[in-house]
């Protein structure tokens, strides 16, 4: 096929992702300078629709970039009254006092949000101080300059037939080239990734840990409803099987965000965490508070779990990698939006000084430190050692020691020094023949429901005549390897059913449903034999979050 040829748009900066981090950087960027060119580039269909967040903000990153907020009407409307830690058991539960957990843990002065919604008000902001914004375009390829240095993105590719070969109605994109480019695309983006790998920038760095993070929307009866109030659990289900722990958090309206996320360094390949999910809901406390309610969304996410010690280096030549591309997720506070937010600015604020300077192309000098001994770095560093602990020793260590080890950091006093993570998660997925496979209730409809009745609560939407965004190094390897040693763990570990093996025996095929997928990227990160890799699909194709 003869190369393509395609239009080039030139900016001062190019960022990719119009999520908290991204949205921050265009809006500091104007801010600062008024004249400078600044597109922002969303493969959702709109902004937010791909945002899926908890979320309790902490408006540290929102009072820096833009102190007026309130007034402005940022949705930021539901104070947190009240923080709940839980144990729970698998009939009852037990109450952790405040007062033992560390300052940092402390929800007052903070906001349950939607980031979706949160997003979109920011992006007006941005479009207001004359951000270009440009939704539904996914950013599909890396364009490098001739030093090799990151020169721009290729965008807004359609009409692709299932062969990758352009269809009748191809539109082959553009090229958009910016003095500085920012990748903003969130957990394991697609172009992040080449661009850590091409550049190397994780080589000093400890490995990317992650977990799978799960939400519903539940309207409930008011009687029940306590607006304001913010509830966090661990123990049952998970136990032994995985690390991991819920959110309930009370917003407007009569709705709750129920969430649910299961560390992704599990070693049983039975394990399926969309079904612990679902069988949390029926745990009698959680139970409770729902019946009588109705769900009304649905979505699924990865988030980094890494901390301090995995970020990669942030600044590469033509451009930054900014928030969740970098993963800088406070994994004791599940907290990452006001960290996004904090580098956003700062990325922003070295490329604003380097464009003064005359300069492009080149490396942002002073962006990685000041993320590193910035507010960033001080938030994540207090906390470094709580994931390692509980991959290594459970979910007690990581309470017992791993709180002790916050407290005396919030002091300055560092006792423990910085763990490592030891493994990446897909290797530490063991072969099934080690573990007894897990019998799971079956959703009964009300509280619990299966995967694709579940998937049809994001909106998902996928063009089906285009490639699969999904794509397999080895086609042989799904039935010829994961399934007789890891017992086909794509079929669980997947939150929207996307993968599944049909046939039996000799005639046992590998189905990949593409249509399905929500975007949470856990394939690319779990597959025991690193064989699955997540790219972008067209452009506005995707969940269809309302407000996650």
């Amino acid at each position: 096929m003869a190369e393509i040829e395609r239009e080039a748009m030139e900016y001062d900066v190019v960022i990719v992702g119009a999520g908290p981090a991204g949205l921050s950087a265009a809006i500091r960027l104007k801010q600062i300078n008024a004249d400078l060119n600044v597109v922002v580039l969303e493969k959702g269909s709109e902004v937010g629709a791909h945002i899926l967040s908890g979320a309790v903000l902490d408006p540290i990153g929102l009072n820096a970039l833009i102190p007026d907020w309130k007034e402005k009407g940022a949705p930021l409307n539901v104070p947190v009254k009240e923080d709940n830690f839980y144990m729970l058991g698998e009939a009852g539960q037990l109450r952790i006092p405040n007062l033992l957990m560390p300052p940092l843990m402390n929800n007052h002065g903070n906001y349950i949000v939607s980031m979706g919604n949160v997003c979109r008000w920011m992006a007006e902001q941005a479009e207001e101080l004359g951000v270009e914004i440009f939704p539904g375009m996914a950013c599909s390829e890396v364009v490098y300059g001739e030093n090799g240095e990151v020169k721009g993105v290729v965008a807004g590719e359609f009409g692709k037939n299932a062969d990758g070969t352009p269809g009748p109605s191809y539109e082959p994109g553009m090229e958009l080239h910016g003095k500085y480019v920012f990748l903003g695309e969130g957990v394991r983006g697609s172009l992040s990734k080449q661009v850590i790998a091409k550049f190397g920038l994780d080589t000093k760095s400890d490995v990317q840990k992650y977990g799978l993070g799960m939400k519903e929307i539940w309207e409930i009866d008011p009687e029940k409803h306590r607006e304001g109030t913010v509830t966090h659990t661990m123990g049952w289900p998970l136990d032994s099987n995985a690390g991991g722990g819920s959110f309930i958090y009370h917003l407007e309206n009569n709705q709750v965000y129920v969430g649910f996320v299961v560390h992704l360094n599990y070693k049983n390949p039975h394990v399926f965490p969309y079904m612990e999910f679902q069988r949390f809901k029926h745990h009698p406390m959680v139970a409770e508070l729902l019946k009588g309610g109705k769900r009304v969304a649905y979505g699924a996410r990865a988030i980094s779990e890494g901390g301090y010690q995995s970020m990669p280096q942030l600044e590469f030549p033509g451009g930054a990698l900014l928030g969740c591309a970098a993963g800088m997720v406070n994994v004791p506070r599940i907290k990452g939006n006001h960290n996004a937010m904090l580098s956003g600015i700062a990325a922003a604020e070295a490329a604003a000084q380097a464009i003064s300077d005359g300069r492009g192309g080149d490396m942002l000098d002073g962006y990685d430190d000041a993320v590193r001994q910035g507010e960033i770095g001080k938030d994540l560093k207090k906390v470094r050692n709580v994931k390692p602990l509980w991959s290594k020793y459970g979910l007690l260590a990581s309470l017992g020691v791993g709180g002790a080890d916050m407290w005396m950091n919030t002091f300055g006093i560092g006792v423990l020094g910085t763990l490592s993570h030891g493994k990446t998660d897909a290797a530490a997925t063991e072969e099934a023949s080690k573990h007894k496979p897990i019998d799971y209730p079956k959703p009964d409809g009300v509280l619990s429901f299966d995967r694709l009745t579940n998937v049809s609560f994001s909106f998902t939407n996928h063009e089906e005549s285009q490639p699969a965004h999904l794509q397999l190094k080895d086609a042989s390897v799904p039935v010829g390897i994961n399934l007789p040693k890891y017992a086909g763990p794509s079929a669980r570990y997947c939150p929207a059913g996307v993968y599944e093996f049909v046939g039996e025996g000799d005639d046992t095929k590998f189905q990949i449903n593409f249509q399905n997928c929500v975007h949470c990227k856990t394939c690319d990160i779990k597959d025991p034999s690193q064989n699955i890799t997540w790219t972008v699909p067209q452009g506005g194709d995707g969940p269809n979050y309302p407000n996650m």
